[in-house]
């Protein structure tokens, strides 16, 4: 897909904001034609997937507008490690990079301790921002009412299967299970059919972070029978305590480790499990199914971390049910990452029009493409260039009419970190279902205090 080399704006529009009172850069940065960007390096991954999009595009940036530079900083660490050391430097006015790559779990926290800058003046005048989904747009709002980042992408979640080991296995495919029931049943078949294979990867556990809540707990809890408010009462605006759907969700991990149908306790609590299956296990045939998200291919396109040029022949994707079947039958989990300016950034003025020239339709497209990752704006969504440069693009993208969005709320972090820890307690066997699940509450109690939670049913 070949990007039109148009800036969205030049830099002295830019910082023509400033004159206009959009701009609130410290007097060091309202002259600076230098902005630092953060973005992270998955710990031990070779996928440079990012950095390949993000090169050429800072050259033709500097090309368009004569003067300026672009200073990309990759940090390389696990999430966890990422969102302190990002947390670190934007606390003083020294460090403070000019703009910054925020997973969208983790915004609300760095907005609530007041890290970053509200960019509700420079959306006003970006016609482009009518563009962006609605959803998408929420997931970067705040309770204040106020805007602190575009939208890169988003994604969703899904099971990818082997093909092979499922006819191996006596198994048809095309497969798509219609309860929780199915994937475990399928699960057992494969372990069956042949041992040496794991069966089923569903990402457990604290080392894992957010991986760990979202492509794993979450998307069997909000695929039980309480739904969409299944961790949070958007009505009471409680989080949820003591409800069935979690302690079924618990089981549930606790079923698939306990007879042996997922990775090894070791390797599925290990830093380095999100690498392995999508770099190891899967392009080795050790894998047969994993609970897994639609950027799942950036390891094994031609610049990704696995070049596998099968994969296409190979896997195939069929939707997360249901629990038990019920309406609508399936369910997904969507995030996605966005563009932040920090409180701090010297030249913020510079760095909006930097995130206005990565945001362009054409510009979108082709990183949506290239990460594999699932469009935030409208027109490259209906792009059918973009729905097919990936088979799986229009597979993915039709689970976002069934997904669901974590709370937007600084407190889920938190929340996060007790369901890492619920799981990680029934995955070795340390505490049964109701010891997990009632330690889980009271941490939850314990942070958001005991009035802001309801009894789940």
């Amino acid at each position: 897909m070949r990007i039109r080399l148009l800036a969205a704006v030049s830099v002295t529009a830019a910082l023509a904001l400033t004159a206009t009172g959009c701009g609130t850069g410290s007097s060091s940065g309202s002259s600076s034609k230098t902005i630092k960007v953060v973005y992270q390096q998955q710990l031990n991954n070779s996928n440079k997937v990012q950095a390949t999009f993000l090169a050429p595009m800072v050259k033709r940036f500097e090309k368009e507008n004569p003067g300026t530079t672009v200073k990309l900083v990759p940090v390389t660490a696990s999430s966890n490690d990422y969102y302190t050391k990002l947390q670190l430097m934007m606390r003083s006015p020294s460090t403070a990079p000019d703009l910054v790559y925020e997973d969208t779990a983790t915004i609300n926290s760095d907005i609530a301790s007041g890290y970053l800058k509200p960019l509700d003046d420079y959306l006003d005048d970006w016609s482009d921002w009518s563009q962006f989904a609605d959803a998408s747009k929420a997931a970067v709002k705040a309770a204040d009412g106020k805007t602190y980042g575009v939208p890169d992408n988003t994604d969703t979640r899904g099971i990818w299967y082997n093909k092979k080991i499922f006819a191996k296995a006596g198994i048809s495919v095309p497969w798509q299970p219609k309860t929780w029931a199915d994937v475990l049943e399928t699960a057992k078949k494969i372990k069956a059919s042949d041992p040496s294979v794991t069966p089923l990867n569903i990402y457990t556990g604290t080392a894992g972070g957010e991986q760990s809540t979202m492509q794993g707990f979450e998307m069997l809890l909000y695929g039980t029978t309480a739904g969409g408010d299944a961790l949070y009462d958007s009505g009471q605006q409680k989080w949820v305590v003591g409800s069935k759907g979690f302690k079924d969700s618990l089981q549930f991990i606790k079923d698939v480790y306990g007879q042996k149908l997922a990775p090894s306790v070791e390797q599925a609590l290990g830093a380095n499990i999100g690498a392995a299956v999508g770099t190891e296990m899967i392009p080795a045939g050790k894998l047969a199914m994993g609970i897994d998200g639609s950027w799942m291919p950036n390891n094994w396109i031609r610049n990704g971390s696995k070049p596998w040029p099968d994969w296409e022949s190979t896997m195939a994707t069929a939707a997360m049910p249901t629990q038990n079947g019920q309406a609508p039958g399936r369910v997904s989990m969507s995030g996605g990452w966005a563009w932040s300016v920090p409180a701090k950034a010297s030249n913020p003025d510079l760095a909006f029009a930097f995130v206005q020239f990565l945001e362009t339709k054409d510009a979108s497209a082709q990183w949506n493409a290239a990460n594999a990752t699932i469009a935030v704006r409208k027109d490259v969504a209906d792009d059918p260039t973009y729905l097919k440069a990936l088979p799986t693009n229009k597979f993915f993208t039709e689970l976002v009419a069934d997904t669901h969005y974590r709370p937007a709320l600084p407190a889920y972090t938190q929340v996060s970190t007790a369901i890492q820890k619920a799981m990680e307690s029934v995955t070795t066997g340390q505490a049964s279902v109701d010891q997990a699940a009632s330690t889980f509450d009271n941490d939850v109690k314990s942070a958001v205090g005991a009035d802001h939670t309801v009894k789940g049913s």
